[in-house]
């Protein structure tokens, strides 16, 4: 498959200064000696998705194999080769806002129109303690995560962390556009980054829309059980959802128009700043997503979170 000369020059500059741009608003956790994804591969062979209407579901079935070039695994820090999958999701077709939120449990939190899963959590937490309530963030800590802001599980899956890169590059031909990109586990749309100014009004002009997360401010000597050392975005638990800070909700959504929904729908946006890919869900998830395998982050990674090594332990 051929891609546009802007992506190819992109995820080339991605690769070449992977850790240096990952994500720049966060100068606190930039570091020149974590290991990138060397190289770009092709695109593995045989990628499938099929995604119908039955009754009041909408029912994907894919292979998982993404449709546009990789970085290459296994590599130094994760040895797991991309491998073919049986996906079989479904989601309501006419999902329902909730009163609350409900968080993300250990689990997918939707899958992409070319069948990849958007799976942004992991299983590592400081000092490899579930009990301490520090929780690794895959973008926080470079994860080995290729152009595409994606690895791979140790059981093949190969999953997106954040933004699509080459994805949304092909789709939206390299240029700003509202992008369905694919389903959340409630039934909700997800799009890229781009989006109105004002959400209701498709006559408004296209923006990338920021997030209303925060990086806390100070350390984490005062919280429980902490590892100490300034809030620098190595850890979920570094951020806080501020209100109006942003352009979206604490769900990472908000309602609009779109061109998929000219009369307006909740919808999430995956951001170039925390949490990338949405933490919460607006609706209720379908149980087809509930994990019934290893976590998005679990060996993933040779080390994961020891390759910046965790903030030393306070006294």
């Amino acid at each position: 498959m051929r891609y546009p000369l802007p992506v190819a020059g992109l995820m080339a500059l991605v690769l070449l200064f992977g850790r240096l741009v990952a994500h720049p608003n966060y100068q606190a956790t930039q570091r020149t000696d974590v290991d990138v994804v060397p190289a770009t591969e092709p695109a593995p062979a045989a990628a499938r998705v099929s995604i119908t209407i039955e009754g009041d579901k909408r029912v994907i079935i894919a292979n998982g194999l993404p449709d546009h070039p990789t970085g290459r695994f296994p590599n130094a820090n994760n040895p797991n080769r991309i491998a073919a999958q049986s996906y079989r999701y479904t989601v309501p077709l006419r999902p329902v806002v909730n009163a609350r939120p409900t968080p993300l449990p250990a689990q997918p939190f939707g899958i992409a129109v070319n069948g990849v899963l958007f799976d942004p959590g992991t299983a590592e937490y400081w000092h490899n303690d579930r009990q301490s309530g520090w929780h690794y963030d895959a973008k926080g800590n470079a994860f080995s995560l290729d152009a595409s802001n994606a690895h791979v599980q140790p059981n093949g899956a190969y999953h997106y962390h954040g933004i699509p890169t080459a994805l949304l590059a092909r789709l939206s031909a390299s240029q700003p556009a509202l992008m369905l990109l694919g389903w959340a586990a409630d039934g909700f749309p997800i799009y890229g980054p781009w989006g109105h100014e004002r959400a209701r009004d498709p006559a408004s002009g296209l923006r990338v829309l920021k997030a209303s997360y925060q990086l806390k401010k100070g350390s984490r000597d005062a919280e429980r059980a902490q590892p100490g050392g300034a809030y620098d975005g190595i850890f979920v638990e570094d951020f806080e959802y501020v209100a109006g800070s942003g352009d979206l909700d604490e769900c990472s959504g908000r309602f609009g128009v779109t061109p998929e929904f000219p009369e307006g729908i909740f919808h999430y946006v995956l951001t170039e700043d925390f949490p990338f890919v949405p933490r919460a869900f607006r609706g209720t998830p379908d149980p087809s997503f509930t994990r019934r395998g290893p976590p998005g982050g679990a060996g993933a990674t040779k080390g994961a979170g020891k390759k910046r090594g965790p903030p030393p332990e306070r006294p």
